[in-house]
């Protein structure tokens, strides 16, 4: 079976990118959501659409579900309730903002671990329990994270006008 250690690294990089390291692209995830407040978090351009509180959990989520996945670990540990889209507080609360900014966090330092620990021979094989490969999953995450921290920094610009 081939080594595949130099393609886990290229992987390590590119969710490094996407989520804290600049990048070409402009902001990463984590740099679009710097020096949001609650109050701008909780705002939403129109009814029935998400807020910047909303996709930040939500991204958190999906960080643990991919790392769920590389580990062929069962669903249970994320640190709310639900999955997917998550309710958030109605009234402002900016401890609760910085405790679900914590959580993305720490779901990021995470799925970086269990990328670490994937073994280089599992890299092209099915995740357990999904019907994708490690490297889709891992690949499909890194995007994920720059796909909303271009809705994140769109969501900042509209509250501007």
């Amino acid at each position: 079976m081939a080594d595949n250690r130099n393609e886990l690294a290229m992987l390590l990089s590119m969710i490094d990118h996407s989520y804290r390291k600049q990048a070409w692209h402009g902001p990463n995830l984590r740099g679009s959501l710097r020096g949001v407040t609650a109050e701008q978090a909780l705002w939403r351009p129109a009814p029935a659409r998400h807020c910047i509180w909303e996709i930040t959990v939500h991204t958190a989520y999906w960080k643990y579900a991919v790392r769920r996945r590389l580990r062929g670990e069962t669903k249970g540990s994320f640190p709310l309730k639900g999955s997917n889209w998550f309710s958030v507080p109605a009234v402002l609360e900016d401890k609760a903002w910085r405790a679900d900014l914590a959580i993305l966090e720490q779901e990021h330092l995470k799925l970086r671990q269990a990328i670490e620990e994937l073994p280089p021979n599992q890299l092209f094989k099915l995740s357990p329990g999904s019907k994708h490969k490690n490297v889709t999953l891992i690949w499909g995450i890194a995007s994920h994270d720059i796909y909303h921290a271009g809705q994140i920094q769109l969501l900042k610009r509209l509250q501007r006008r």
